[in-house]
């Protein structure tokens, strides 16, 4: 059938746009000692736009899942593709601060949430058979972001100021991201849907025929929401924190940033083995496991002193926590409707951002207040043993009660 062929598209387009939507936001740690030089505005204040950019996806996230389910991915991607080119393009001539933190920071951020949540809930709808493999695959794109964006960045900034550089990864994103919007397609179960009667392909998906609000009261979706929270609450404090960490420890500044390539090599492999294990284990078997070796992960960072131990740790810990993100996706495909997958993707990508804010400001206190970080990767391992005893609870809806879940109002 052709759509067997075609979801593979699906996975290479989602892979793409991903690896664009966060290398061009994951640009700004590059440009910004060349933007506080040439404008005078603060560091801190620069930086803010990076936080605005997460809040924003945070909330985007609902509105454009919710989106996705009613108008279908392909609007919604399209215009996100383009709200990012062009409000890349416009922050480059931002001349104040508060402009910049609103087209990097706000525009940039509900355009990523636009992009990566519809894509993500689209691509669970085209499989069936290797579905942990296929998100997996889509969230590797993400993971590949710093490893290609990030450098090609770096090496613009030396041959041109901050404003032609960022215009010009404006331009290649809009080169390459508004064709792919084009390429993206409602899965086919959902297009049957919409030229047949309302209900028809339902009864025999996951969830049957239920609505948005008998899903979002479910204990599965509360469940889920909490355990995408306490697990990115548990890895965002290392991932910032660690290169300072290294620095601290008596490792060189340029050594010590390496430690963030190692992490995130070793968390594309992470992806894809992952999702092999949950095609074959079942992604809530392999999602409990995998959360509570990331909490010992992250202690393993305490006992790392040189180079060569924080490798180890970044490649232990880097696998296992870029490994566990897409088996969330896959366990709302099997137990919610189809119809509403945008809307729940988008409820856990809201909890997973939210959890991601908590980590930079955490370890900040913490080290401000202790003179160490050490307590940061202790607390993250007792965050991470949080996201795996709330993952242990997570029991899909059984077919024969899913017709006897509360109705709604």
């Amino acid at each position: 059938m052709p759509h067997i062929s075609y979801r593979w598209v699906m996975v290479a387009a989602g892979g793409l746009l991903g690896c664009m939507v966060i290398g061009s936001l994951f640009s700004l740690p590059v440009f910004l000692m060349p933007i506080s030089k040439e404008t005078g505005w603060s560091v801190t204040g620069i930086s803010a736009a990076m936080t605005v950019g997460f809040l924003a996806m945070a909330f985007g996230n609902i509105a454009s899942g919710m989106l996705s389910d009613r108008i279908g991915p392909r609007p919604v991607v399209l215009a996100g593709s383009v709200l990012l080119s062009g409000s890349l393009a416009l922050a480059s001539l931002s001349p104040s601060l508060i402009l910049f933190q609103f087209l990097f920071g706000l525009c940039m951020g509900l355009a990523a949430a636009a992009i990566i949540t519809p894509m993500m809930a689209s691509v669970t709808g085209w499989f069936d058979t290797h579905r942990s493999l296929a998100v997996s695959l889509v969230s590797a794109g993400l993971g590949m972001a710093p490893m290609i964006v990030s450098p090609f960045a770096a090496w613009l900034v030396t041959i041109h100021d901050w404003r032609v550089s960022m215009q010009i990864i404006a331009l290649i994103a809009a080169c390459i991201m508004i064709p792919l919007s084009l390429l993206v397609r409602r899965p086919p179960q959902l297009s049957a849907a919409a030229s047949s009667a309302e209900g028809s392909v339902t009864a025999a998906e996951p969830g049957g025929g239920m609505s948005l609000r008998q899903v979002v009261r479910t204990p599965q979706f509360l469940i889920l929401l909490l355990t995408n929270f306490f697990c990115c609450a548990t890895h965002s404090g290392p991932i910032f924190h660690t290169v300072s960490y290294a620095v601290t420890c008596g490792i060189p500044m340029m050594a010590a940033v390496t430690i963030y390539s190692i992490e995130g090599l070793a968390g594309m492999g992470g992806r894809i083995a992952f999702g092999l294990l949950g095609d074959r284990f079942g992604a809530r078997n392999v999602l409990v496991v995998g959360l509570l070796a990331q909490s010992f992960g992250a202690l393993g960072y305490v006992l790392a002193g040189g180079l060569g131990s924080f490798y180890a740790a970044a490649a232990v810990f880097g696998f296992i926590y870029a490994g566990v993100m897409p088996l969330y996706a896959v366990l709302a495909r099997e137990n919610f409707p189809l119809r509403h997958m945008g809307s729940v993707i988008g409820g856990m990508s809201m909890a997973g951002s939210l959890g991601m804010a908590l980590g930079p400001i955490a370890g900040g206190l913490i080290y401000d207040n202790f003179a160490t970080y050490t307590w940061l990767y202790v607390g993250s391992w007792a965050v991470g043993l949080g996201a795996f005893a709330i993952a242990m609870m997570f029991r899909p809806i059984p077919e024969n009660e899913r017709e006897h879940l509360p109705a709604a109002a």
